[in-house]
């Protein structure tokens, strides 16, 4: 592979709601760089990011999925993610890769509540972001209502940088108000109109006091000076530059890629700092095994290097480098610093994991969490072995999945977002390992908090050999604020090695609260601690601390939480009445509806159990003519005498005398 500097890269994702045509744009781009001769089509299951059967028969895109052109001397890696939300953990671990990204916003649908997860997200991540206003060909297109949404919705810090000629079926062509040429000098868009410029210049002027000094005063302003401001604040996500098409015609598509050129920053990282990578996908090659996609931050990875992977505390060596194209691999021998590549020999491996040190790493941000829990069934006995080492191999590609392999029981269960994601399941489980499992019904997954606050006590020293003992203090925390957790003994009294035990146990026992669900919300802290010079093994706190946990939990006693999604919902306002009453019935909180025309909307949140068959109930009250947008809102506590206890899995520390001996015949393997 040739050397190139980071200068000379861009690491750019397209994120959007599905269907506001972010792989028709990705497709346009890859023709108009000349990275493929022929266009591929969506629904014709052609398009080149789209490879996986799945994808092609179903028209969706459920993997993110790598692709590399050159353009204006500019090596791009753009990353085209899936808009549906039952896919957005592709979507979270895409965004820590980034140096820029692209919002695909349609100009008929205009914004949407993924649209508001994804731009949160990207804000959250600092993330640069150029706006496209897709499908403005399309009936119903308006670029000045979904501006407006963009305005209310996303951010009022959004600078128009084009001029667009018609809108639905009269759109034809954009038109830039600024163009770099050749060796860099800068002219206006013939057609650009005076006070479209200045409208772009007083929206700079907002951020900069020069220039509105320059703007007040009817001082001129070079237009380099002027597009040297707007480079500078999309870098630092201070503003968003608007743009205009319609990808599925190629309108605006050559302009948007400029701008990712010359508006989107390059890549920090330089090939002679100290390596620091991240793994961000895993993919699977018949002949080299797993596949790791990293994207490094710093230093060179050559093949036969051995590089650590430092999450895992492993050394392993490197066979083969690739750049990977929707599917295709070209073994390119090295990696640098602000480039993406697949890295094989990896067999240790993880999605997340870091290679190197993490200098320059973005920390992850979780779009949403999986909400729904269902058991998977093999066809028949003799599949059982297989369908776990299916269903462990799609885990390691997709953690949220978060398989529970119940060997005792013969059970797995995996976590999902929704119905679509199960759908999918089904048909890779079937295509790539040939199996045809059965899936139960699922289930909203709850969760439980302390109810008060209280002392956890456990005294583990019979029988000998044995010396653990801890207390526990244990309180309610802020909604959201999951686990927190700390030390105040002295190591004097538990040895720091003994500490880091317990503490590496805490999360594992609070797995299971009193009805079995995850605690969460809560802080826990280590307020006493001993062990004895003579009985004590670090074995003993593992066995120990779920003890301590679960005496404390039965004194505080647990409230129960249940998921919430905030929704947007629009139909025809004849059945405004009908709707409302469906509302309410599923103990939704909601606003005063907002009427518009024929159709109303009303926005607010709602239970997740109560409302997992509302979609179709609204295509039945609407005749289809209803939309259902919602996203993630969090857990909340659920009304008084609502149950919902699930078995639990393994025996209950509460149950002292069978607790130990069932784990002490489990580690007494590792027991010196």
């Amino acid at each position: 592979m040739s050397t190139q500097t980071t200068n000379t890269i861009r690491n750019v994702g397209i994120v959007a709601h599905v269907d506001a045509g972010k792989t028709t744009t990705t497709e346009h781009m890859l023709f108009e760089s000349g990275r493929i001769r022929s266009l591929g089509r969506v629904d014709a299951g052609t398009a080149q990011t789209d490879w996986l059967d799945v994808e092609r028969e179903r028209g969706i895109s459920v993997r993110a999925a790598s692709t590399a052109f050159r353009w204006k001397d500019c090596t791009i890696n753009l990353i085209d993610t899936p808009g549906h939300v039952d896919f957005s953990s592709e979507v979270e671990r895409s965004l820590r890769i980034l140096d820029g990204a692209i919002l695909i916003v349609s100009a008929v649908e205009g914004v949407q509540a993924h649209t508001e997860t994804l731009w949160n997200a990207l804000r959250s991540l600092g993330i640069p972001t150029l706006i496209f206003i897709n499908k403005m060909d399309r009936i119903g297109a308006s670029a000045e209502r979904v501006m407006g949404e963009i305005r209310k919705y996303l951010s009022a810090d959004i600078a128009v940088i084009q001029r667009f000629t018609g809108e639905e079926a009269d759109f034809h062509a954009v038109d830039r108000l600024w163009y770099r040429q050749e060796g860099g000098a800068l002219t206006r868009g013939e057609q650009s109109r005076q006070e479209d410029y200045d409208a772009l210049w007083e929206k700079l002027a907002e951020h900069d006091e020069q220039l509105l000094d320059d703007f007040v005063n009817g001082r001129l302003v070079p237009d380099d000076e002027l597009y040297d401001r707007l480079i500078a604040l999309t870098a630092q996500s201070q503003l968003f530059p608007v743009m205009f098409g319609a990808a599925s015609k190629g309108i605006g598509i050559p302009e948007l890629m400029d701008a990712i050129v010359e508006l989107l920053p390059p890549p920090a990282g330089r090939k002679n700092d100290p390596l620091s990578g991240i793994v961000f996908r895993l993919e699977r090659d018949k002949v080299m095994g797993k596949i790791a996609l990293i994207r490094l931050f710093g230093g060179t990875v050559r093949n036969r290097d051995v590089v650590r992977n430092s999450t895992l505390g492993v050394d392993e060596k490197v066979t083969q480098i690739r750049k990977i194209h929707a599917g295709q691999h070209e073994d390119v021998g090295m990696l640098e610093a602000g480039d993406i590549a697949g890295v094989c020999g990896l067999s240790q491996v993880r999605i997340g994991d870091i290679i190197g040190s993490g200098e320059g790493i973005a920390p992850g941000h979780r779009l949403t969490e999986p909400l729904l829990t269902v058991q998977v069934l093999p066809a028949n006995g003799a599949e059982y072995p297989q369908l776990v080492a299916a269903l462990q191999e799609l885990a390691e590609e997709d953690p949220l999945l978060d398989l529970q392999w119940h060997q005792n029981e013969r059970e797995l269960h995996i976590k999902i977002m929704g119905p679509i994601q199960l759908e999918v399941l089904t048909h890779v489980l079937h295509s790539r390992f040939g199996l045809h499992p059965v899936f139960g019904q699922p289930t909203v997954i709850y969760k439980e908090t302390p109810s008060r606050e209280g002392i956890g006590f456990v005294a583990y020293t019979m029988p000998k050999p044995c010396w653990a003992i801890l207390k526990f203090h244990i309180e309610p925390g802020e909604r959201g604020s999951g686990l927190v957790y700390s030390s105040m003994v002295k190591p004097e009294k538990l040895l720091p090695s003994y500490q880091n035990e317990v503490a590496r146990r805490v999360p594992e026992a609070l797995q299971q609260g009193l009805n079995n669900w995850e605690v969460t919300d809560l802080k826990v802290t280590l307020i006493e601690g001993e062990h004895h010079v003579w009985h004590t093994h670090p074995l003993d706190f593992v066995l120990a601390t779920p003890m301590g946990i679960m005496d404390g939990l039965a004194r505080t006693g647990t409230a129960l939480l249940e998921p919430y999604i905030r929704f947007r919902l629009t139909a025809p306002e004849e059945a405004n009445g009908k709707i409302m009453h469906e509302l309410t019935l599923m103990r939704a909180i909601f606003d005063y509806p907002v009427i518009t025309g024929e159709r109303f909307m009303v926005e607010g949140t709602v239970p997740v159990a109560s409302s997992l068959e509302f979609p179709v109930k609204l295509s039945t009250l609407t005749g289809g003519r209803g939309t259902f947008a919602a996203r993630f809102d969090g857990y909340r506590e659920c009304p008084p005498g609502t149950e919902a206890v699930r078995p639990r899995r393994g025996v209950n520390p509460l149950d002292t005398s069978k607790y130990i001996l069932s784990m002490r015949n489990a580690l007494g393997s590792q027991r010196s």
